[in-house]
């Protein structure tokens, strides 16, 4: 089913590689409690063997750790389909403004209060529907005689983003005593999550990862290119809107509690795509696992890094991996978008 011999080979190795790496991080990252807990305290406790560490790995890191596992695995596999459907590695959900659009949101949410709606639902509410409403703009404006170019799409979301960036900033500017909470938002952070939380991002990323599979075989021949994929009776346009808005709502859903966590989507498909191939059907499940894993070894770091200062917001690290990689695709891919 997946290729030859050699090729099967790769995957088992590269999928059990990958979850020997998210075990590993699960483990290191539930270490990092109110107390600091030993390693073996914590395999002590997955084990069922209850220890003095269990109340705590349960109150204060198990919603931590599960948050991170679903929202890395959300956004790694959205960017897999992102990178598939407009054929370029430069796609992201980062790159194409839907995190900037979620800030937007927050932002909205947290400085005003809307009746009847407290403000810990208003937030993460008003997040997606901007994230939401930041693709369909973003998609509608790169749209034009007909078409959509990749690169004109690229552009439009990264000039969106700086338009809606700029809109979060004058917010932050006047936001008084609540300037403290938009920032914090916007570097992203798993420290805030709960099981409410985590129960209504689950269904969306399960359930949108799931669509995004159901349709990895489609994606294949899109890569290809339209013409052929039409040529196999398959509905260009209407798959690819259909995956659009699952891979939106999978990275609204992912980036409306945590806060905007960027370029996840962007490194690991890409990695793992020189690693598997082009294969969408086992790249896209294994993307997950991936992002999964890196979101969780981030978050480790993250309290590793500088503990006394506190816990380093995620998505200063996602960044600082993020963005030397992203300007070494542009390097690579210069003389193909006509750049000198």
């Amino acid at each position: 089913m997946f290729g030859t011999p050699g090729r099967k080979r790769r995957l088992l190795v590269c999928t059990v590689v990958v979850l020997a790496i998210l075990v590993i991080a699960v483990i290191y990252d539930l270490t990092w409690a109110t107390y600091r807990i030993s390693f073996g305290d914590v395999v002590d406790v997955i084990m069922g063997n209850g220890t003095w560490a269990n109340n705590i790995l349960v109150k204060d890191n198990a919603q931590r750790v599960a948050i991170g596992a679903l929202v890395g695995s959300g956004l790694a596999a959205c960017g897999c389909v992102m990178q598939a459907v407009f054929r370029n590695p430069m796609a992201s959900p980062y790159i194409l403004g839907l995190s900037s659009g979620a800030s937007l949101g927050a932002a909205i949410g947290l400085i005003f209060t809307i009746p009847f709606i407290p403000m810990a639902v208003a937030t993460p509410l008003l997040a997606f529907i901007t994230c939401l409403a930041t693709m369909f703009l973003v998609y509608g404006v790169a749209h034009v005689g007909g078409s959509t170019h990749t690169e004109t799409l690229l552009l439009t979301g990264i000039a969106i983003s700086s338009m809606m960036s700029a809109v979060v900033s004058f917010l932050t500017f006047i936001a008084g005593d609540k300037m403290e909470d938009i920032v914090f938002w916007s570097m992203g952070s798993l420290s805030r999550a709960d099981w409410g939380e985590i129960a209504v991002v689950a269904p969306m990323v399960f359930i949108g990862i799931a669509v995004m599979s159901c349709y990895s075989k489609s994606l294949n021949a899109i890569m290809i290119g339209d013409s052929h994929a039409m040529d196999l009776g398959i509905e260009v346009g209407k798959t690819r809107l259909i995956l659009l808005i699952a891979s939106t709502v999978v990275t609204a859903a992912a980036v409306s509690f945590v806060g905007a966590i960027g370029f996840v989507g962007l490194i690991i498909p890409h990695i793992f795509r020189i690693i598997l191939g082009p294969d969408n059907r086992t790249l896209l499940p294994v993307s997950a696992l991936g992002g999964a894993a890196f979101l969780i070894l981030c978050d480790y770091l993250a309290h590793v890094v500088a503990p006394e200062y506190g816990v380093l917001p995620i998505g200063v690290l996602t960044a600082l991996v993020g963005a030397p990689y992203f300007i070494y695709l542009l390097r690579r891919r210069k003389s193909e978008v006509g750049w000198s």
